[in-house]
């Protein structure tokens, strides 16, 4: 009876630690998978899919599509060119996408 209560013994620790490896791999694999994903998006045209060209906007660096002419703006790049003080009718419209989203007007630049 014994010899049988450490047979079962064995099977859960081996059946356990086949668990624990087959859980590991499916973990390493969705990793491997969601960082193949973002890779494939990394500087993509959200609209288009075309690769973007990072180009410098009145000091700001955006990102621009060569095929839709689409500029997209990472963090904090439309409060900085709000900020430019030369920014003219293009300053005025930020200011009213910025109100439009909630983040009230923006900071106006000092003068100089």
């Amino acid at each position: 009876m014994s010899s049988h209560k450490g047979r079962r013994n064995e099977d859960e620790y081996f059946a356990k630690r086949d668990a624990e490896r087959l859980k590991a791999q499916k973990a390493a694999l969705k990793a491997e998978l969601e960082a193949e994903e973002r890779k494939s998006h990394y500087m993509k045209c959200p609209k288009d899919g075309y690769d973007l060209e990072a180009q410098t906007h009145q000091g700001v660096q955006v990102d621009v599509c060569g095929h839709c002419d689409g500029i997209w703006l990472d963090a904090g790049e439309l409060e900085q060119l709000a900020r430019q003080p030369d920014g003219g009718m293009f300053k005025r419209v930020i200011g009213d996408v910025m109100s439009a989203l909630g983040r009230g007007k923006p900071v106006e630049a000092p003068e100089s």
